[in-house]
């Protein structure tokens, strides 16, 4: 079998936050303070967000998992109720609808964008919907950062008195035909752990435009107390407080906002950087027999994002993962395989997602078996998300692109 020389082996972990000294001094003075919990700067972040964003209403959580399932229980869901989501997703986005007894029902997804099929979704509501049925909502997920089609879902969920509830964990930013992700379901649930284009360690946001949904996740993601620490045990503060509800808690810390606060200056930056390597990933892996881009057609010049994201009409990825499928047909390795030899020659990588379908949980409660959501199971069977963040730097990129091909050609039929 023939080799082929490589540059002297580097080490690329799949992911790495982009943190310099900004959040390190944003973090020491909120230390200094003496104030480490929800505070002024989690109300600096939402506003922050909100603004960037242009939603009305901006929420700070300490996860998107809290984001979502704080969304769910402001629209009153209840045992029984069904929530529509894709199988192509994390654990979280299914599990919050288990926090209910609720039941996750499952549509398969598109074949080139790997988010949920909307002619599947339009053809499974016109089957099985009924007055009276307990449909509730749809959870869309942005695979990757590759908006949903958002009009179709919209909608469907007005026909059908759905609520629309985004998990956006992969999409910020993103744009869907003009409009920025985060202003255009009922809520948005977004995420800011340590992999996501921007990170406070461990956190999440709800966007929403409805004021009475606002309250009633800020009230529940603190004990359903009626007021804050920070409205208690400030100088002029009350120490009476009421519990409305039985809460729970999901608040964000001041050290986390801090952090946040730091990484909404550089958003563009970064964004534009993921942008860069999707382009020069696309531009090499499309002469490559053996591997697909999944979201080829979405790269843009990362020199007028602002002006396409912000002026024009389009939809714009995210770049939150690079995701290629590893076509069988040319190569003598399995997906597996190839990613034991990036892991040989040092790249870390990943496979998002294992779908929920065919997990143990899944399996034995609702009897799934692979054939229900042949695309899904078929995408997963080939997929890697390969390293794709703001401080890679050319030579980093230049490197996995010539392991790539390296592997190809040295495993090729």
């Amino acid at each position: 079998m023939p080799r082929f020389e490589l540059p002297e082996k580097r080490s690329i972990p799949f992911s790495k936050p982009f943190i310099d000294n900004s959040e390190i001094d944003a973090v020491c003075d909120v230390i200094k303070s003496g104030w480490l919990t929800s505070g002024q700067k989690v109300r600096a972040f939402e506003e922050a967000f909100s603004r960037f964003v242009g939603c009305r209403f901006a929420i700070a959580v300490n996860s998107c998992t809290s984001a979502l399932h704080l969304s769910l229980e402001a629209i009153g869901v209840k045992r029984g109720d069904r929530i529509i989501t894709s199988p192509m997703t994390f654990a979280a986005t299914a599990e919050v609808i288990r926090y209910f007894d609720a039941i996750p029902v499952f549509i398969d997804i598109e074949e080139n964008t790997l988010n949920i099929d909307v002619t599947k979704l339009e053809s499974f509501l016109r089957k099985n919907y009924r007055k009276g049925n307990p449909f509730r909502a749809i959870i869309p997920v942005h695979y990757a950062g590759l908006p949903c089609e958002m009009d179709d879902i919209l909608d469907l969920a007005k026909k059908y008195n759905l609520c629309v509830i985004e998990d956006a964990a992969h999409a910020f930013p993103a744009f869907y035909k003009g409009r920025m992700i985060g202003t255009i379901g009922d809520m948005t649930c977004f995420s800011f752990y340590a992999t996501k284009n921007i990170t406070t360690g461990e956190g999440g946001m709800v966007t929403t435009r409805r004021e009475d949904w606002a309250d009633r996740i800020r009230l529940m993601s603190l004990h359903g107390l009626s007021k804050s620490a920070w409205r208690r045990y400030t100088a002029n503060g009350d120490w009476y407080y009421e519990i409305i509800a039985p809460g729970y808690k999901y608040n964000l810390t001041d050290i986390a906002a801090a952090i946040g606060l730091a990484q909404m200056k550089k958003v563009e930056k970064m964004w534009s950087r993921r942008i860069e390597i999707a382009q020069k990933y696309t531009k090499a892996f499309q002469q490559m027999d053996g591997i697909e881009p999944v979201h080829a057609r979405w790269v843009v010049d990362p020199k007028s994002i602002r002006e396409t994201a912000y002026k024009g009409k389009k939809t714009m990825h995210s770049w939150h993962l690079y995701v290629i499928k590893i076509d069988k047909k040319y190569l003598t390795l399995s997906r597996d395989e190839f990613i034991e030899k990036m892991k040989d020659y040092g790249i870390g990588t990943s496979v998002h997602f294992i779908p929920l379908h065919l997990h143990p949980y899944y399996r034995k409660n609702y009897n799934y078996i692979p054939q229900d959501f042949p695309v899904a199971t078929k995408a997963y069977e080939n997929i890697v998300s390969l390293p794709i963040y703001p401080s890679m730097n050319d030579e980093d990129v230049d490197y996995v692109i010539n392991v790539v091909s390296c592997i190809l050609r040295s495993y090729k039929r």
